[in-house]
């Protein structure tokens, strides 16, 4: 990796001031002065600053997995969303692999699931929402779009979030696509905003080359990332790799997420991605929250798996 990216156990105090992130069962942002950065989300209420708020993500809950890597998906994102539900997020967001077979048995147990978190869910679909029938069924149960292809923004306390699909229509391995219909939509999307608006993009797979032998990025990201290099302040939240990478470019900071289901090998690690099968008592460490505190220039970190 490059000096400016490193993994979650790899990363130095200044990289943590810059890339607030929690990991695993979920990830508590909260804005100020138009500025993510992270809150608790490990069953203690916090009250937001003045003028603040905050949201919960959550990714790759994979519903309908059935394998040796966790055997109960659905008991790990019931224990997530207890944890972002004591929070007290104002909403959450969902960024993608709902399901893992995007049956409609596995939407349903999700959207049911799902509901037990009482918060209003933005969602955006992985590819395994979309492998059946580019993601029909998954958008009409979840979508929010209108008169799009699947993308859609929305504004929320001051904050322009843009959701994009980056998993319709993919080749067998290959990374993300946008299309040219998808970057204009968001080129006249942002045409109107202040260069002062805080700007969060979510999307499923990477949104830069984390692993391209693995199909970890994007093939037209660099292009669609032009639109917003005019904000002060862009945040990236993407899913799909299940861990913690993140990376400061300019004035975009990009994370990843922890699924809720199952950890995936290191970029490179072996000969190739998919579920990684750790000891039973391992599994839940691996699928725990960190909990990052920001007062002033100070950083403090702090893992709280879900089971220590």
């Amino acid at each position: 990796m490059s000096e400016d990216v490193k993994d979650a156990r790899g990363m130095n105090r200044r990289r943590a001031m810059q890339c607030l992130m929690w990991g695993s069962a979920g990830v508590l942002w909260t804005m100020s002065g138009g500025v993510p950065k992270a809150l608790r989300l490990d069953g203690e209420a916090v009250a937001a600053e003045a003028g603040s708020f905050s949201f919960a993500q959550i990714s790759d809950t994979h519903i309908g997995f059935k394998a040796p890597a966790n055997p109960n998906p659905n008991g790990t994102l019931t224990e997530a969303l207890a944890r972002i539900t004591a929070a007290r997020p104002a909403f959450m967001v969902h960024t993608g692999d709902v399901s893992h077979l995007a049956k409609p048995e596995q939407f349903d147990t999700a959207a049911e699931i799902m509901k037990s978190a009482k918060l209003d869910t933005f969602y955006i679909p992985g590819e395994h929402d979309t492998i059946e029938d580019d993601g029909k069924l998954f958008f009409e149960r979840f979508g929010r779009a209108k008169n799009t292809g699947g993308w859609y923004s929305f504004d929320m306390h001051g904050a322009h979030f843009v959701a994009l699909v980056n998993v319709v229509g993919l080749k067998g391995g290959g990374q993300g696509m946008l299309g040219a219909a998808q970057r204009e939509w968001l080129e006249d999307d942002l045409k109107s905003r202040s260069a002062s608006t805080p700007i969060i993009i979510l999307a499923h797979m990477p949104l830069w080359s984390i692993y391209p032998q693995w199909g970890w990025g994007t093939e037209d990201a660099a292009p669609a990332l032009d639109y917003v290099k005019r904000f002060g302040s862009v945040t990236v939240l993407n899913g799909h790799i299940h861990q913690v990478i993140q990376k400061v470019e300019g004035n975009v900071t990009y994370h990843t997420a922890y699924s809720t289901a199952f950890p995936q090998p290191a970029p490179g690690d072996g000969p190739g991605p998919g579920p990684l099968k750790v000891p039973a008592d391992k599994l839940k460490a691996m699928l725990g929250v960190r909990r990052i505190d920001v007062v002033a220039d100070r950083v403090a970190l702090r893992d709280a798996p879900l089971q220590a």
